[in-house]
């Protein structure tokens, strides 16, 4: 069900764009999730790679669809991994997707997580303490669980998505969506941005490790789709990419609720929903969408 601000979102669209494309996706990403994440990829159509070695990365990079990258438990490996990789995707035009886990937390981390950033990823995707860190404007969350509300870091998202140019994606009970246009940054004159947001999911979903970190796959996943269909990765058709990934996340938590007891039979049944739901569950999830003023 969309607002009509968010009328322009062919969710249902950009979702048979993946399956269509079956998109590569590159995984530089946490051991805790690895496995997860992979078969996430797999139920909602795309292909999966986990190859987060420096020897190959940046090789591996120049033929995949699309790359996520999350610091979760990085090595020395990933974060060089990671190096090669964003180097290859920025010269290809290949959509990168940046999840900064726990910024803010420790310095080293923080500091190759904000290096990261730098380079432009085509959104970024985290909770809102996260974004919060990562924009400047907060001191990060309680390991990797946010201390702060989604509504209370739309600005700090808006000077983010200004700085890298790209979407930015804030996880929540609703999740945000955020794409500035220009002149958004603090410090320039006062501009506005597109909030999505998209309401949905589980209240099991916080409790199965993994079904945050693996929304930043998917999210590469649809972005990928999108470029493979001849479609512009940046601005609205970037946004309408990201905000699709979240809403088919949205759908199949609200369909692995109704069959779940608890979060061993949730993981399970979530898999099966993001592989099943259909066309009209997406397009029922509660998309709204509206501009709002950044304060300068």
């Amino acid at each position: 069900m969309q607002t009509p601000h968010s009328n322009a979102l062919d969710i249902v669209a950009a979702r048979a764009r993946v399956r269509t494309t079956t998109p590569l996706i590159q995984c530089i990403t946490n051991t805790v999730v690895q496995q997860f994440t992979a078969n996430v990829l797999l139920a909602i159509g795309a292909s999966p790679a986990m190859l987060d070695h420096e020897a190959d990365s940046g090789q591996f990079a120049s033929i995949a669809s699309g790359i996520n990258i999350n610091f979760g438990t990085a090595s020395s490996h990933q974060f060089l991994a990671a190096d090669a990789s964003i180097e290859v995707a920025n010269a290809a035009g290949t959509p990168w997707v940046l999840d900064p886990v726990s910024v803010g937390g420790v310095e080293y981390r923080t500091s190759r997580i904000r290096a990261a950033a730098a380079q432009h990823p085509t959104a970024v995707r985290g909770n809102a303490s996260e974004v919060a860190a990562l924009a400047g404007m907060g001191l990060g969350g309680r390991g990797v669980d946010a201390t702060d509300a989604v509504d209370d870091v739309i600005t700090a998202a808006s000077a983010l998505s200004a700085t890298t140019g790209g979407v930015v994606a804030i996880s929540g009970e609703v999740d945000a969506i955020v794409l500035a246009e220009p002149g958004a940054a603090p410090g320039d004159d006062a501009g506005t941005a597109t909030v999505v947001r998209v309401h949905g999911g589980h209240g099991l979903m916080p409790l199965v490790i993994g079904t945050g970190c693996s929304i930043g796959a998917v999210t590469a996943a649809y972005l990928a789709a999108a470029k493979a269909a001849g479609l512009p990765i940046t601005g609205p058709t970037g946004l309408e990419a990201v905000v699709a990934a979240h809403a088919h996340f949205a759908a199949a938590g609200l369909k692995a609720g109704q069959v779940a007891q608890a979060p061993g039979s949730f993981a399970v049944a979530f898999l099966d929903a993001l592989y099943s739901v259909t066309d009209s569950e997406l397009a029922a999830v509660e998309i709204t969408a509206a501009a709002v003023e950044v304060p300068a």
